[in-house]
C-alpha cells in the first residue's frame, strides 16, 4: 500500500535539558511568515515533484535532479516550510542534495529507491519544523537520563500501556534467544530489532494509548494490539543507524522525542492494514500527527498544537 505521502521516577519533575547547540539558522529569505506554513498544499507539492523525480531516477540525470530540485523547493508551498526548519531553506535544499548523491540501495533502509528517499526528506522536514525550538536528545545517555520522559517498561508492567513495543536486546544470550523465537515462529511478531531505550514523552504515550484503543475498537477480535517499533533516539543513535545504511534523517523528530514508528506491513496478514492506515491519516487531516508511508513502518511526529491536550489525558489516565 502507498499512502503519497509513570515511570520509577513517578511525577513528572524539573526538566534535564539536553546540551544539545542550538540548532536555529537564520532564515534564508524575509520575515517569518504571518501564519503557519499550508501542510496540505505542502504535501501536494512534494507529491508533485516526486513524479518528476522518478522520471529522473538514472544515473544520467544527476544534473538534471540538482536543476529540478534548485527549481522545485524554491516554489511558495515547499519554501514555506523549508524556510522554518532550523537549516532555512538553503540548508534543507543542499542537505537533500548531499543525501541523493549519498544514496546507495540497501535492503535495511526504508528508502527504496531514490524517489522514497527524497519523499521521506522532505515530508519529515514538517516534523523538524513544528519542534525547531526543542534541543535534541544528542546521547544514549541523556535519553535514559531525561526526565521529560517516562519509562514504558515501568507503565506495561502495570497494565498501563494500550499497544506493545519489543526491547532490544542487550546482551549475547538475548540476541540469541530472540533470533530462536524468530525462527520457531517467524510471524508471530513485527519484524523489528526493537527499542534502544525503551522511554517516551507522556504526550506520545497518551498518544499511542488512544490510537491503540481506536484499533482495538474498529479491529476484529483476535486481532495483535498497536505494536510500536521505535521511539526516542538520540543524535548518536541516529548516526549509528545511518552507518548501517537505514534512511535516518537528520535532523529528526525522534532526537527530540515526539516521534514514533508505527508497524503497518505486519497487519496485513490480518487484513486490517487500511484500518490502521486510516486511523493515522485521519489523526493527519485534524492536523494532530504527521505521518509517512516508510513501507513496513510508518513514521507518525506529534504535532505541537496537540500536545498540552495530550499531556493532560496523560495525566488523567495515570494519575498524575
Amino acid at each position: 500500500m502507498r499512502v503519497p505521502s509513570r515511570s520509577p521516577g513517578g511525577r513528572p519533575g524539573p526538566t534535564v535539558a539536553s546540551t544539545a547547540p542550538a540548532r536555529r539558522l537564520p532564515a534564508s529569505s524575509g520575515p517569518p511568515p504571518a501564519t503557519d506554513p499550508d501542510l496540505v498544499a505542502y504535501r501536494e507539492a512534494v507529491a508533485d515533484l516526486l513524479v518528476e523525480v522518478g522520471a529522473l531516477a538514472d544515473a544520467p540525470s544527476t544534473a538534471a535532479r540538482q536543476v529540478l530540485i534548485d527549481e522545485r523547493l524554491r516554489e511558495p508551498a515547499l519554501a514555506a516550510v523549508l524556510d522554518a526548519t532550523p537549516q532555512g531553506l538553503l540548508g534543507a535544499r543542499e542537505t537533500l542534495l548531499l543525501e541523493m548523491a549519498r544514496y546507495q540501495p540497501n535492503p535495511r533502509s526504508s528508502a527504496r529507491d531514490l524517489t522514497a528517499l527524497v519523499r521521506i526528506y522532505l515530508l519529515s522536514r514538517i516534523d523538524v519544523m513544528w519542534w525547531r525550538d526543542v534541543a535534541d536528545f544528542v546521547t544514549d545517555d541523556q535519553v535514559q537520563g531525561s526526565t521529560d520522559l517516562v519509562d514504558l517498561e515501568w507503565l506495561r508492567r502495570r497494565d498501563l500501556l494500550r499497544f506493545r513495543y519489543r526491547e532490544q536486546p542487550a546482551t549475547v544470550v538475548g540476541r540469541g534467544w530472540h533470533a530462536l523465537r524468530r525462527r520457531l515462529r517467524p510471524e508471530a511478531t513485527p519484524r523489528t530489532a526493537g527499542l534502544l531505550a525503551r522511554r517516551a514523552r507522556r504526550e506520545v504515550v497518551a498518544l499511542l494509548n488512544g490510537l491503540g484503543r481506536e484499533f482495538a475498537a474498529a479491529t476484529p477480535p483476535g486481532t495483535p494490539p498497536l505494536w510500536v517499533t521505535s521511539l526516542t533516539r538520540s543524535v548518536e543513535h541516529q548516526h549509528r543507524l545511518r552507518r548501517l545504511g537505514y534512511a535516518a534523517m537528520l535532523p529528526s523528530g525522534h532526537c527530540t522525542g515526539y516521534a514514533m514508528d508505527v508497524e503497518m506491513a505486519w497487519y496485513a496478514r490480518y487484513g486490517v492494514q487500511e484500518t490502521l492506515a486510516a486511523l493515522l491519516l485521519t489523526r493527519q487531516q485534524a492536523g494532530e500527527v504527521n505521518v509517512i508511508d516508510e513501507g513496513q513502518a510508518w513514521h507518525v511526529c506529534l504535532a505541537p498544537v496537540a500536545g498540552r491536550r495530550l499531556r493532560r489525558a496523560y495525566e488523567a489516565e495515570m494519575g498524575v
